[in-house]
């Protein structure tokens, strides 16, 4: 029988990760699976706390902040599935959820990475993610499928391919890891998952959603504060995205839109709400693009607060 390696990531939300894992235990059932808790930046050791609810977790503790794509990456090189399942600690699983999503991977060899349905879990029927489009790589943009629609069945039995995964969820197998390669730890926050299924692409794999399967995210349905944090990592990863993925001609022409165009434009909305704080961090963002490689390992930032 298959085994189905779980990896979430937990960054000083050991309550939020708790419930994750009641979530678990309440419907894997009869699934032979293996889930593994990543405790990320981790300034006390969780393990005896996870395990209380889940007995046979497997606890990896860094006291570094490995972020997003390294804490997952850790998990990885522990896991001993044939399928991982990457989940956010912030999410909360259905019945038959895993089965569902193992039996469309292996109904369709040629799809290499898969999301489910996402829903608000605030709102039970609101989308947040149904696929996404091809990515723009003149404008560096591109666009959720379904997002804010209600959910009225419309996705139940499908699976298709689509433009990418979305990181609060995703499985592939680990089979198919040799030759596509993990998620490149350099991006930190964002745009890593968007960067990996670009990845299986390459290898000759298929991007996919299925309706079939779905979970409920606890992110919230309104925008988030905006932190010079976020704002620089948004900055940045856009960028670096495309200095990755577009072939040169492309590239160079959205690096002319990005500087000349896109940065201006929002150094003028953070002005005009006199958020000088915002500002500086597009700045860097802009600045860490122009003075490295698409393989710097450079963050370009401290991370003492994060």
């Amino acid at each position: 029988m298959r085994i189905t390696s779980i990896i979430t990531v937990n960054y000083r939300q050991a309550s939020l990760t708790a419930d994750f894992l009641r979530s678990l235990m309440h419907y894997v059932g009869e699934e032979r699976v293996e889930v593994i808790v990543v405790d990320n930046g981790a300034m006390e050791d969780n393990g005896a706390f996870f395990r209380k609810v889940f007995p046979s977790v497997v606890y990896l503790r860094s006291e570094k902040n490995l972020g997003f794509a390294g804490g997952n990456n850790l998990g990885v090189r522990h896991a001993k599935g044939e399928y991982l399942l990457f989940l956010n600690n912030d999410t909360e699983i259905t019945g038959g959820f895993i089965q569902t999503l193992c039996d469309e991977l292996d109904r369709n060899p040629d799809m290499g990475l898969l999301s489910p349905l996402i829903l608000y879990y605030e709102n039970k029927r609101k989308v947040q993610y149904a696929g996404y489009t091809p990515m723009n790589y003149l404008t560096g943009r591109n666009r959720g499928i379904g997002a804010m629609d209600d959910d009225d069945g419309q996705y139940d039995g499908i699976t298709t391919e689509t433009g990418y995964c979305h990181g609060a969820a995703m499985m592939c197998r680990r089979s198919e890891l040799a030759k596509v390669g993990l998620m490149e730890e350099h991006f930190f926050l964002y745009y890593e998952e968007l960067d990996w299924s670009e990845k299986f692409r390459r290898a000759g794999l298929k991007i996919g959603f299925t309706g079939k399967a779905k979970i409920y995210h606890k992110e919230s349905m309104s925008v988030g504060k905006e932190s010079p944090l976020k704002t620089y990592f948004m900055v940045r990863n856009r960028w670096l995205f495309i200095r990755r993925n577009a072939i040169w001609p492309i590239a160079m022409a959205f690096s002319c839109y990005y500087l000349l165009v896109a940065m201006p434009v929002l150094m003028v909305r953070h002005l005009a709400k006199g958020r000088f704080d915002l500002m500086g961090a597009t700045w860097r963002g802009v600045k860490w693009n122009i003075g490295h490689s698409t393989t710097s390992r450079d963050l370009g930032i401290k991370l003492r607060d994060v």
